[in-house]
């Protein structure tokens, strides 16, 4: 297996760890709100802090999982058009979403550069972390996202199946070389 493969399992691999800590996350944020609504019940009073870290982990749960399904190419499956047209117009299509992804991404992290540097110094209102850190999640989800979308352009102008290293839309394992 060549460098390149092997950089691009890495990256099928790290996005498939992104989908795992968005899962903890997940469960992080309904056991918060379920604490958060039993607080407010039952003791009356509120927490904060609860809310906002449950808003902290459904951020990080969306940027970390969305990699993942970039590099299998599921993050929006209307495949009406691309199932009419022949391979060859199919692949440019799945070609031109992946540029749009890169961009997408390229401007994200553009995004971020401007942002974090002026306001990741304030702290949040309940917990009291510096702003960098609660958006950390969502930067490492970014700057995979474009990893991702650049590893398959590039396998796509090198004629290779640009999914192959991240499984396939149903969520299956990535396939093995």
């Amino acid at each position: 297996m060549g460098p390149a493969r092997r950089e691009t399992h890495l990256l099928a691999r790290v996005g498939d760890w992104g989908v795992r800590l968005g899962l903890v996350l997940l469960s992080l944020a309904a056991a918060l709100v379920v604490v958060q609504v039993a607080a407010r019940n039952f003791f009356d009073t509120g927490l904060p802090w609860a809310d906002e870290l449950a808003r902290f982990s459904c951020i990080g749960l969306v940027f970390l999982s969305v990699p993942a399904l970039a590099g299998r190419q599921s993050l929006v499956a209307v495949t009406l058009l691309p199932d009419m047209l022949p391979p060859r117009a199919a692949r440019m299509l799945a070609l031109l979403g992946d540029l749009a992804t890169l961009a997408f991404a390229a401007l994200l992290l553009w995004s971020f550069a401007e942002f974090l540097p002026r306001a990741g110094k304030f702290l949040t209102p309940a917990m009291r972390v510096p702003n960098w850190v609660y958006y950390s999640l969502a930067l490492a989800g970014s700057l995979l996202l474009a990893l991702v979308a650049l590893d398959r352009t590039l396998a796509a102008m090198r004629g290779a199946e640009p999914s192959a290293p991240y499984g396939d839309d149903t969520g299956s394992a990535p396939r093995q070389p």
